[in-house]
C-alpha cells in the first residue's frame, strides 16, 4: 500500500490509517512531501498554478510504483491518500489508469479547476475505487468527489462512493472499514 499525506501533514500521520488497516504480508510506504505539502495552492487551481511541484510530485509516486512493482503486480498495490494526497493519488491513477489491487481517495478529487477536461486514456479493468468525503468538507466540495466517482466508473473502475452527512475535514470508523477490506481482499 502506497498511502501520500495531507497538506501540512506527514508520512508518520498517514501511516496512522496504516496503522488501523494491517495485514499480515502487506508493506504499507508513505512518502514525505517536501515542506509537507505536494503543491502550493488548492487542488482547483489552474494546473499550471501548481507546476512545477505538481509534476514532481506525480513523479514520487510514480518511482515509488515502478519500485514496487519490482517485486509486486500493480494489481496487488492499494494507491491511498488523504486530502491533498488523496487528491494527488486520484490524478496519478487517473494519469496512469490500470488493474490496480485498489485506489482510494479521503477527502480528495481531481486536480485542476471546475471544467478541467477528464479525458484521461487508459482503462482501469474493474479496480476497485473507494471514494469517501463529508458532504460539507470545508476544502472538498462534494461535486468534486461526484465528479471523480463519474470519471473513475467511466474507465472501468468498479466505484464506491460514500459521502457522509455534516462530518468535518477528517476520516472517519466506516472509511476505515471500507479500506481494511479492501486491503484483505488485495492481500488474499
Amino acid at each position: 500500500m502506497i498511502l501520500a499525506h495531507g497538506r501540512g501533514a506527514s508520512s508518520a500521520d498517514i501511516m496512522t490509517i496504516a496503522a488501523e488497516v494491517m495485514f499480515p504480508g502487506v508493506a504499507y510506504l508513505a512518502p514525505q512531501a517536501a515542506g509537507s505539502a505536494w503543491y502550493p495552492n488548492p487542488f482547483t487551481a489552474p494546473l499550471e498554478a501548481n507546476e512545477p511541484y505538481l509534476s514532481s510530485a506525480l513523479e514520487v509516486l510514480s518511482t515509488l510504483l515502478a519500485r514496487v512493482m519490482q517485486t509486486v503486480p500493480a494489481d496487488r498495490v492499494v494507491l491511498l491518500g488523504f486530502s491533498q494526497g488523496a487528491c494527488l493519488t486520484l490524478e496519478f491513477a487517473a494519469r496512469n489508469a490500470r488493474k490496480y489491487g485498489a485506489v482510494v481517495g479521503l477527502s480528495g478529487g481531481l486536480i485542476g479547476p471546475d471544467g478541467t477536461l477528464r479525458d484521461y486514456p487508459g482503462d482501469f479493468e474493474g479496480t476497485p475505487v473507494f471514494l469517501g468525503c463529508s458532504d460539507v468538507d470545508p476544502h472538498i466540495r462534494k461535486d468534486r468527489v461526484v465528479e471523480a466517482a463519474q470519471v473513475f466508473d467511466r474507465m472501468g473502475a468498479a466505484v464506491t462512493m460514500k459521502l457522509y452527512p455534516g462530518m468535518g475535514h477528517t476520516v472517519n470508523e466506516d472509511e476505515i472499514e471500507h479500506v481494511r477490506r479492501i486491503v484483505e481482499a488485495t492481500a488474499s
